[in-house]
């Protein structure tokens, strides 16, 4: 279960400052391309799922997202996995019908804090977002945890929209 809060964000080089005042610890900095991918006999948007196939760098995984389980973040179940043959599994799932709906680039700085997981997005076609994820843990106490952090980094505002239904509704 990924327990996850996302806030806008225009000043993400004062968000960083901060997360370094609390003492987190920076674990990289990497550019991801998200490929969304439409159900030949289901509609995602209506399901409110995703199945996502993310390169970065020479890494690729494909993630199911079943549907958000509340209506204050975006807490849901996620099952991913590595892939080896990445086109090879796009031929695949493009001989099942699946197809390609659109593409979400970002630049991702992560940091960790406690238990927390904080990724610093730059996303093309969208601007600044301020993730706060926590996994495996009771939905409330992660909940907590998260709107905790959010308002130690003087973020006020969240979005529960995906990047994706940002995109798309541009």
């Amino acid at each position: 279960m990924e327990i996850e809060i996302k806030s806008p964000c225009e000043d993400l080089d004062g968000v960083e400052r901060r997360l370094l005042e609390l003492g987190a610890g920076f674990r990289g900095e990497t550019a991801q391309a998200d490929l969304y991918l439409s159900h030949p006999c289901r509609d995602f948007a209506r399901t409110d799922e995703a199945l996502r196939l993310r390169r970065e760098g020479n890494r690729a995984t494909l993630h199911y997202k079943g549907p958000k389980i509340d209506a204050g973040t975006k807490s849901r179940e996620e099952i991913g996995m590595s892939l080896g043959e990445p086109d090879a599994m796009m031929s695949i799932l493009d001989r099942l019908g699946f197809r390609p709906v659109a593409e979400v680039r970002k630049v991702r700085r992560n940091y960790g804090i406690g238990n927390i997981e904080v990724s610093l997005d730059r996303v093309s076609g969208l601007g600044g977002f301020v993730e706060l994820e926590v996994q495996d843990l009771p939905v409330e106490e992660g909940r907590r945890m998260l709107f905790s952090l959010l308002a130690e980094l003087g973020l006020e505002r969240t979005e529960r929209r995906s990047y994706l239904e940002l995109l798309l509704e541009k």
